[in-house]
């Protein structure tokens, strides 16, 4: 039976991407669509209009052809929103990669994807480059100047020149983040124009946006959250979007104070920061209207101090990659903290129970299902990975444990699935596992969540090693991987727990930590 959005179905237009998002940009041509938050660097939706059909036109005659795929490797900056719309409008998908990623999980990102170019940013030109050579990028572009490397401005042809494409909304990809999904290595996320047209609805249809807005950008657009709740969803709407290419407390505050930004969109350590640092109290907030967390749970408590402090609503929303991603926002109106809302628009959910696949009463705890227009077209390359993500009827199994209440809210209590979220990353422990297991004094391991308050979970490992200590082994994983995927924690083992068919028991290794 399932659960509906107590919101009425909104249309979806079948339109590409670019000409949804930038349909009344000439009516607002010189408004503010993007400010570099650290310059004051501005592209208004004129310039930012113009500018996406002329690199369109510059990445058609470059070769690009409808189907091929384009990396970008960048912080946030007005130019992310530039090169992903010139992608989509010469036919391309972009897929979009973490600016932390080492050269060779770049490279792994870039070949996976097949992509043809990629675009980066004067201090990321060695790891590009690097990544480049080993995943037969034809070519690499960057927003600036950097030896070796084609410059941005000079791929940009006549606007009038953008190729009129005819595409077919509901299967033509238009981007390819990478998710671990429940479980895995990195996957292709495969999302068409349709996806991200329909969630851009549905997000709205719950959170107003509008062009009166002003959004900080701090969470990353490579992120889906960035990619379609902020740039996609504010630039439909006629908002003011100003980019922080890293997150810094006192930036991301004097940013909100000097343009008197509206929403703020953020992870639960940012709330976290927004309720209790004291370097909040000397900047004026009093504009924000809404704080929107997502990527991770929120505590009730840790929502309304937040907004007791700020003097503001804190929503909470849920959502996944590959559900592009909003499912579930609170509404203003109504919110109820600790909850993740309602169903959005055009959705369904049901909850089922773990051991049956049968669904489950009214308040009790089951893995959360959705299906919905948002849903991805599939994992790119991985069928099998697909049909155990997404089954036959179009339910797709989040991996995550759920209730749904009697007013057909949700909250999220459990995860299923094995991956690790710090700050709102993905952080894959069979990744993490693999790059263990090649260290030569490493027989086993196994990789879990630690439950942190500012990083919500942190990834620690048990390993079976004769004659390591736990610093060498943190130490070793450091030099190879990004920043966020850094082991927080080693406990050296005599055997990993496993089942009879060799696969981790991952909640055995969880409650001996808890009884640590």
């Amino acid at each position: 039976m399932g659960v509906r959005s107590p919101l009425s179905d909104v249309d979806i237009p079948d339109v590409p991407l670019g000409d949804f998002i930038f349909s009344e940009a000439q009516q607002r041509a010189d408004k503010p669509a993007l400010i570099d938050g650290p310059s004051g660097r501005t592209i208004s939706y004129g310039e930012l209009a113009q500018g996406v059909r002329a690199l369109a036109a510059g990445l058609a005659r470059r070769g690009l052809r409808p189907g091929d795929v384009m990396g970008i490797f960048s912080p946030n900056l007005p130019e992310y929103a530039l090169a992903f719309h010139g992608i989509a409008t010469a036919g391309g998908a972009a897929t979009t990669i973490n600016p932390l990623s080492t050269a060779d999980e770049l490279a792994r990102q870039l070949s996976a994807a097949r992509a043809r170019f990629l675009l980066t940013v004067p201090p990321f030109a060695d790891t590009a480059t690097a990544a480049a050579e080993q995943s037969g990028v034809e070519e690499v572009f960057v927003i600036g100047e950097a030896e070796g490397l084609t410059p941005l401005r000079d791929l940009l042809g006549a606007p009038d020149d953008a190729p009129d494409l005819r595409i077919d909304t509901a299967e033509h990809l238009v981007a390819l983040p990478f998710s671990s999904g429940t479980a895995g290595l990195p996957k292709g996320v495969m999302l068409t124009h349709r996806n991200l047209v329909a969630n851009v609805l549905q997000a709205n249809a719950l959170l107003d946006s509008s062009e009166h807005d002003v959004v900080i950008a701090v969470l990353p657009f490579f992120h889906i959250y960035g990619m379609t709740v902020i740039m996609n969803m504010a630039l439909r709407y006629g908002a003011t979007v100003v980019t922080m290419p890293r997150f810094d407390l006192e930036q991301f505050l004097r940013l909100h104070q000097e343009h008197r930004a509206t929403r703020s969109y953020v992870v639960p350590p940012i709330v976290l920061g927004l309720a209790k640092h004291p370097l909040v109290d000397q900047f004026d907030l009093s504009s924000l209207d809404i704080v929107m967390s997502g990527a991770a749970p929120l505590s009730a408590e840790l929502g309304e101090a937040a907004a007791q402090r700020l003097g503001c609503t804190v929503l909470q929303g849920y959502g996944l990659t590959e559900t592009s991603p909003v499912t579930h926002v609170s509404p203003h109106e109504r919110n109820k903290p600790g909850t993740v809302g309602v169903l959005t628009p055009n959705t369904e959910a049901k909850i089922v129970d773990l051991d049956t696949g049968d669904e489950v009463a009214t308040g009790e705890r089951g893995e959360l299902c959705i299906r919905g227009p948002q849903n991805m077209k599939g994992y790119l390359d991985d069928p099998d990975a697909t049909a155990a993500m997404i089954d036959e009827d179009g339910w797709l199994h989040t991996g995550d444990v759920a209730i749904v209440d009697d007013e057909g809210y949700f909250s999220i209590v459990d995860r299923v699935k094995e991956l690790i979220k710090y700050k709102g990353f993905q952080v894959p422990p069979a990744e993490l596992e693999a790059l263990l297991l090649e260290h030569p004094d490493i027989s086993d391991a196994a990789v879990v969540g630690r439950p942190d308050e500012e990083a919500g979970e942190i990834p620690v490992a048990f390993v079976v090693a004769d004659g390591l200590e736990p610093d060498a082994v943190l130490a070793w994983v450091a030099e190879r991987v990004a920043p966020y995927k850094k082991l927080r924690g080693i406990e050296m083992v005599d055997e990993i727990p496993k089942s009879a068919s060799g696969k981790i028991l991952r909640r055995e290794l969880i409650e001996r930590m808890r009884d640590a």
